[in-house]
């Protein structure tokens, strides 16, 4: 009997595991268009900014800078969108390759030591 609750146990702990580790797998296997993809990471960014500029992480001059350059990105996409009915898998890795800079210059000027005086 106690062997079987030790199986039982162990079994009821694996499950969720397993599952874990194949949701991971699926959300990291480098596809990350899904519908949608492209305005949610625009809304992410716009939060990481405005997160900073609340914190004192951004100053005015790099917080304007981002947003001037999210604003920037936004028109391509709208343009991108409008022309072709649509993005093609072109325009959309474009696009991702823009917003990955960006992040990373949002964590840059976040990260820089620079604060709001």
């Amino acid at each position: 009997m106690r062997k079987l609750m030790a199986i039982a146990a162990i079994a009821a702990m694996l499950v969720p595991a397993a599952a874990f580790a194949q949701n991971a797998k699926a959300s990291t296997s480098g596809v990350r268009h899904g519908k949608g993809s492209i305005h949610r990471r625009e809304v992410r960014q716009q939060k990481r900014i405005g997160q900073g500029i609340k914190t004192g992480q951004l100053t005015a001059r790099e917080a304007a800078k981002l947003e001037r350059k999210e604003a920037k990105l936004d028109k391509q996409i709208d343009h991108a969108r409008q022309t072709g009915g649509g993005l093609n898998a072109r325009e959309r890795a474009r696009i991702d390759h823009k917003q990955d800079q960006l992040s990373r210059q949002i964590y840059r000027e976040k990260h820089d030591r620079q604060t709001r005086k």
